[in-house]
């Protein structure tokens, strides 16, 4: 399969056009990557409709954030151009445009898999379907759950059109009264804790979406009315918080923030497809003003709650069962972290690898004796954390603990202070960090008192410390109680506690302070040895590559003749195989049973990759300008010989062959779908049979169950190596 980024929407464009992809546009691509995995035969039913979701809800978030801040620019008359030349105006144009198409095709890839569905015993029934047995169990379920909660609106002059939150799903509605035909028009807002579906009692799943039942049964709610026509609509507001300069409570500031948020500008209405042409005029006229960035008409509102149906027990339309192991190294030293730690750097690939080790060595700290102080930071914890408890635990064993709690982890922001409240009142010193920065690495301290000195064991992750996302994101996790970057963590902390700048990093790059110039560095090194007639590779895994200086320094690799190998599995304005420009640029994103998050880097070193001296790192940044000039980001070196190869040689190796779940970005903007050929290679399901390197313990040293060698082969496409396909 084969589609554009649609990058020439627009007519007037700046020079650095030809050079760059859109941001928001190529946002829009990566959506489109993941909905198409709704329409891949090769997955179950149900996860299928999950994919619907996901691209139902990623749409959502992008309209909240980016969408809410190209309109602002545009209201506030900022003309100033993207990296590729647009002005915000054009890109809302553009971004009108394709979101046109890819909300047809949401809606009818939903009209597809419900039919296929509905033939598994699976049913989202329409009113028509609402009939003898069903209608009687469902008008008990509507009187008994939904009618008490529900308060019609009556819209006159006297009653004015009301406030409707952000997401807030509605129905309207022209009636006429029986006795006298007086008309009169009535708004039913359904509250944010209804449920999006009724499940019928029994066997087979025959779901109702609540809309559909307030217009069935709407004479419960209007007796003595006609109904002469109704529809659902919903908004989204926008819903970012920009941080003022001035603010000097940021606990304060961020709960007025989050209650303004959710009366945000209305910045998307969504309506029906049959709403009629009165009821449309009356919403657009009291919600479609000036700053409304767009109105859409769709089928079935907010296709991000169809992850209830994607839930139902069925796990015959589902992925096989998968476990995660718990790393062998750990248990061979009786669970003991600390020990296994010590004896040698470990690399855990979540979720291959369970959650669970990161969760078991902070419970460890919390419950030694001999530890003296925790420090962590947190991004995003989820709602229910295990993270949470063992530092209050370790608090209330009587041991330092501090947990920088990041509030402006966006969506987070009111989970985080809930958090922070709750780990304050147990003794823990919470820090907020910086008021313009976001402190985004992920970073845990222990700091132990063994014999007559102390000892720091730290974890490195490239993911969040969420123990839900964990189960469905690719990550890594590295434990270490190198002294050198024992010391590097701690200057780390002592920069978002004190902002004490670190001056003498040993081995740890960060940002805002010089990762950039690290990577900068890196690929000059690269850039040198081609020149120097030496093998000259980078290969570079990652969610989203918008930089435009660190691009311009990959152009420039490319022109010198090195090998550029570029894993991206969301955002990615870099334009490859350009002539002239980018010729040794390849770049392939990664959409499948999980979400590819683990951040890696890796250059050549004057040898072709992988080799054993290669410079590889992981890293919780991205390479876009936030992330290198408004967030507190780590590089980390990989230099234990285990962990180097299992980082190289297995996960990067492993992305780079995937056939199966793997897209090729073209220099046009386009994207296809790899072929997989008669060898197919799943990086995902070999890592579900594979064990990893460095958490394999004596069962690697005597060679037992050891995982397969995976090897490398040039374009056009990587080809898996013979013997692992359908690893």
């Amino acid at each position: 399969m084969n589609y554009a980024a649609p990058n020439r929407a627009t007519t007037e464009r700046a020079e650095s056009d030809d050079r760059l992809f859109n941001r928001e546009l190529s946002w829009l691509a990566f959506n489109r990557r993941v909905l198409e995995e709704a329409s891949n035969t090769a997955h179950p039913l149900l996860e299928r409709i999950g994919f619907l979701s996901i691209s139902g809800s990623n749409l959502d978030e992008f309209f909240m954030v980016r969408v809410a801040g190209l309109k602002g620019q545009q209201l506030q008359g900022v003309e100033q151009r993207s990296a590729d030349g647009l002005t915000p105006g054009q890109q809302l144009s553009a971004i009108v445009e394709e979101v046109s198409r890819l909300v047809h095709d949401q809606q009818a890839i939903w009209r597809e898999l419900r039919q296929q569905v509905r033939g598994e015993g699976i049913a989202v029934l329409d009113v028509e379907d609402i009939t003898g047995d069903i209608a009687d169990e469902l008008e008990r379920l509507f009187r008994e759950q939904i009618f008490p909660i529900l308060t019609p609106q009556a819209l006159d002059p006297a009653h004015p059109f009301p406030f409707i939150p952000n997401k807030g799903l509605s129905v309207i509605f022209d009636l006429e009264r029986e006795s006298d035909g007086v008309e009169v028009r009535e708004l039913v807002l359904l509250p944010a804790t209804t449920a999006r579906f009724v499940r019928l009692p029994g066997a087979n799943a025959r779901y109702v979406a609540a809309e559909t039942l307030i217009k069935r049964f709407s004479s419960q709610l209007f007796p003595g009315y006609r109904v002469k026509s109704s529809a659902a609509f919903r908004i989204l507001r926008d819903s970012d918080i920009e941080i003022e300069e001035e603010a000097e409570d940021l606990v304060l500031y961020f709960r007025s923030a989050i209650k303004r948020r959710r009366r945000g500008r209305v910045i998307r209405l969504e309506m029906e497809t049959d709403i009629s042409h009165v009821l449309e005029g009356v919403l657009k006229e009291e919600l479609g003003d000036i700053e409304t960035a767009m109105t859409e008409t769709g089928g079935f509102l907010a296709l991000g709650d169809l992850s209830t149906l994607s839930d139902e027990d069925r796990p015959d339309l589902k992925f096989s069962p998968f476990s995660p192991r718990f790393p062998e190294r750990i248990r061979e030293y009786g669970g003991d972290c600390f020990a296994a730690i010590r004896a040698k750097d470990i690399v855990v690939h979540h979720p291959y690898e369970t959650f669970d080790v990161v969760l078991a060595f902070l419970k460890q700290a919390a419950q030694d004796p001999d530890v003296v102080a925790i420090k962590q930071t947190l991004y995003r914890a989820g709602k229910q954390s295990a993270v949470i408890n063992a530092l209050i635990a370790a608090a209330e064993a009587g041991k330092s603990v501090t947990a920088v709690v990041e509030l402006k982890a966006r969506f987070d922001e009111e989970q985080n202070l809930l958090w922070a409240n709750a780990l304050e009142r147990a003794g823990v010193q919470v820090v907020y960090g910086f008021i313009e920065w976001k402190t985004h690495a992920k970073i845990s301290m222990v700091v132990r008192r063994e014999g007559s000195s102390f000892r720091s064991y730290c974890h490195f992750g490239t993911g969040n410390y969420h123990p839900v996302t964990a189960k469905i994101y690719t990550d890594l996790s590295y434990f270490t109680a190198d002294p050198r970057i024992g010391r590097d963590a701690a200057q780390i902390f002592n920069y978002i506690t004190g902002y004490v700048e670190p001056t003498q990093l040993e081995c740890t790059s960060i940002s805002p302070h010089g990762m950039r110039e690290t990577l900068s560095n890196l690929i000059d090194t690269e850039i040198a040895n081609a020149k120097a007639g030496k093998p000259a590779a980078i290969w570079a895994k990652m969610n989203s590559l918008v930089d435009p200086a660190i691009i311009e320094k990959l152009y420039q690799a490319s022109q010198a003749g090195v090998e550029v190998d570029l894993v991206v599995r969301g955002i990615c304005c870099l334009r490859p195989g350009v002539p002239g420009l980018s010729d040794n640029i390849h770049v392939k994103s990664v959409v499948g049973r999980f979400l590819e998050h683990s951040r890696i880097y890796a250059f050549g070193n004057g040898e072709a990759l992988p080799n054993d001296g290669a410079h590889v790192f992981i890293s919780s940044a991205d390479w876009m300008p936030r992330n290198f000039d408004r967030r507190v980001e780590y590089m980390l070196p990989i230099t234990n010989p285990t962990v180097h190869d299992q980082v190289l040689d297995q996960v990067m190796v492993a992305n780079l062959i995937d056939s199966e779940q793997s897209w090729e970005l073209h220099p046009d903007g386009t994207y296809e779908r790899f072929d997989p050929g008669a060898r197919p290679f799943n990086l995902h399901r070999y890592f579900m049979t594979n064990p990893s390197l460095s958490g394999r313990g004596a069962a690697l040293e005597s060679g037992e169950s050891m995982p397969k060698k995976l090897s490398l082969r040039r374009r056009p496409h990587h080809s898996p190596p013979a013997g692992s396909e359908k690893a």
